[in-house]
């Protein structure tokens, strides 16, 4: 294989030394973080007390995991706030219209946090692990962005 060292991971399979970025595992774990939020979502008894299916429920998780892949592509300083997120602003509308009240929309963020770290975590063995500390903190960072857009257009209810 060249200059390429290989490692051999706890689940057998292979990834060039250094590893993948966290946006590769993000889009290719999308599926699976989508469903591990869902999980902890539907245990939480506050906020399953809103009835609705999976798939509504989830539906902004799509964008925001793009978002996030293209934030950690195209990195900005840490703190910097990029464009305007029109799906976090739709999120909060839509949360408010369902009935969810400001605390819910916040600790369904504070989920999102925690199924990606979980995910990252249980693909340890794929890390590239000289970029997972600044790309946890622009996840961090994106994810609190796109809930302050949420809140903004949930507390302050317009369309616009």
């Amino acid at each position: 294989m060249g200059d390429i060292k290989v490692l051999e991971a706890k689940n057998g399979t292979t990834s060039p030394k250094g590893g993948d970025s966290v946006a590769t595992i993000l889009e290719s774990e999308a599926r699976s973080i989508t469903k591990e939020w869902l999980r902890r979502i539907n245990d939480d008894e506050n906020l399953c007390a809103i009835e609705l299916d999976d798939r509504t429920r989830s539906s902004h998780l799509g964008q925001l995991f793009k978002d996030l892949v293209h934030r950690l592509r195209n990195p900005l300083p840490l703190g910097t706030k990029g464009v305007r997120s029109n799906s976090a602003h739709k999120h909060g509308l839509t949360r408010r219209k369902q009935g969810y009240s400001a605390a819910m929309l916040v600790e369904e963020s504070r989920i999102v946090q925690v199924s990606i770290f979980d995910t990252l975590h249980k693909n340890e063995h794929r890390l590239d692990f000289k970029v997972l500390l600044p790309d946890v903190m622009v996840i961090a960072d994106e994810v609190d962005l796109q809930l302050a857009e949420a809140m903004t257009s949930y507390i302050g209810g317009s369309d616009g």
